[in-house]
């Protein structure tokens, strides 16, 4: 048994050391011997002191008179001399020896190299620091929650903002300054989102310190272990409230803007009936072409002169046929076009219902238009084509309409555009490269 634990002793990662009571060593295992420096045969015989630095004798002095009085001296962290004289940061205990009488008559004592440590706390300290000058110093409000949606951390700026301590906010305190009207809707959708794991987005005011509302962008993103699980969510709150105001001072803007220029088109209306007579027939096609362009500008203005969902377009420019004999059928995937390409799409679709109601399929019972688009490629493809109306002959001249569905969509959109005169009905094809008309 013996051999048994001085082989323990001798192969343990840990400094072992066997002093008396005066802080002689008596025995010093190989892990003191790459610790401290000093071999055994260095050691035995000599003062424990000789490991201790100046300033730090009074250790000694404290560990002996514990051990003397059969107290165990619990785990420290303090500093010892190795050999070479540099000092090294360690993790000391030391517990009393008794013989078979029971008497104290020495001490062991374990030490470990806490330098590992001491660094990676450091390190710690140093990234804690760094995430709290972040998180503290940028514009959002930001917080984190566990993975059930109770919110654990708040950066500085939540309670600079919002005037409340921790004990207020934590787990779903933050409740407190959401506005009553948006309460529900916010608390619903973070459940949502909690249990579906998605990245949460909404936007609502919240109550500053002095009462008044402002409104945030809210986002939250699940953070996941490295087997997908979530172990926190992140969260950002930003003050959007001078955007929105500025957004809808442009939305005003806009709308001004566009109740003068058509009050324009209908100055120009009033003025062509004036100045033009007996052509009725062109005073009517030139007030059906401004109409057209006050529908593209209505939906313009409503979109904030963005992208625009190209069904809402079909939809808009040919609502003035929806009480025609010949009915129309609209069918295409989701795609949003930028403002130019609405303008343009727009303007031929207004035409070519136009002269479809008089000449064409909208003209008769039983009439048939079919618009289709899709994309190929890199291509946009919009088809047009009538059936079940008056027999179809082609112009005998290019007129102005011509040009709008043929020639305007080519130099605005690039590709083509092209008109057939088929019997059964006329068919109308625009080919155009995708980036000319994405949104």
């Amino acid at each position: 048994m013996t051999d048994l634990y001085a082989a323990l002793v001798a192969s343990c990662d840990d400094a072992i050391v066997a002093k008396d009571t005066d802080g002689i060593v008596l025995s010093w295992n190989p892990a003191a011997e790459r610790l401290f420096g000093w071999s055994a045969a260095e050691m035995a015989g000599q003062s424990i002191r000789r490991l201790l630095p100046e300033d730090r004798q009074h250790e000694e002095d404290e560990i002996l008179a514990m051990i003397r009085s059969g107290v165990k001296v619990g785990q420290r962290l303090t500093r010892r001399r190795h050999r070479d004289g540099h000092l090294i940061d360690v993790w000391v205990s030391v517990s009393p020896v008794h013989n078979a009488a029971g008497e104290i008559v020495g001490a062991s004592k374990i030490a470990r190299d806490a330098g590992s440590y001491l660094r990676n706390q450091v390190e710690l300290r140093e990234a804690k620091e760094r995430f709290e000058t972040l998180a503290n110093n940028i514009a959002p409000l930001c917080w984190m929650a566990n993975p059930d949606g109770h919110l654990f951390w708040y950066s500085q700026r939540w309670y600079d903002y919002t005037g409340t301590t921790f004990a207020e906010m934590d787990g779903w305190g933050w409740e407190r300054v959401q506005h009553p009207d948006h309460l529900p809707r916010v608390k619903q959708r973070w459940i949502e989102a909690l249990a579906s794991g998605d990245e949460w987005e909404d936007i609502f005011p919240l109550r500053r310190h002095d009462g008044a509302w402002r409104w945030f962008l809210s986002r939250a993103k699940p953070i996941r272990d490295d087997q997908g699980q979530i172990i926190r969510w992140f969260g950002t709150n930003s003050d959007i409230t001078e955007q929105r105001e500025q957004a809808e001072q442009i939305r005003l803007l806009l709308l001004e803007v566009n109740h003068r220029s058509k009050n324009m088109l209908t100055t120009i209306q009033a003025l062509l009936r004036r100045s033009v007579e007996g052509d009725e027939e062109f005073v009517r096609r030139f007030q059906q072409r401004i109409q057209c362009m006050a529908v593209n500008q209505d939906i313009l203005v409503r979109r904030e002169w963005r992208e625009v969902p190209l069904a809402e377009l079909v939809q808009l420019q040919l609502a003035f046929a929806a009480d025609a004999a010949g009915t129309v059928a609209a069918e295409g995937p989701d795609i949003a076009i930028n403002p130019r390409a609405a303008e343009t799409i727009g303007m031929a679709l207004h035409e070519l219902a136009t002269n479809s109601l008089k000449y064409g399929a909208l003209s008769a019972e039983g009439g048939e238009v079919d618009v289709r688009w899709h994309v190929e490629g890199g291509t946009f493809l919009l088809r047009w084509s009538e059936s079940g109306g008056p027999p179809v002959e082609p112009p005998t001249r290019k007129g102005f309409g011509t040009r709008l569905i043929c020639e305007v969509p080519q130099r605005a959109l690039g590709g083509s555009a092209a008109i057939a005169y088929a019997a059964q009905g006329i068919v109308w094809e625009l080919a155009v490269p995708l980036a000319a008309v994405a949104g």
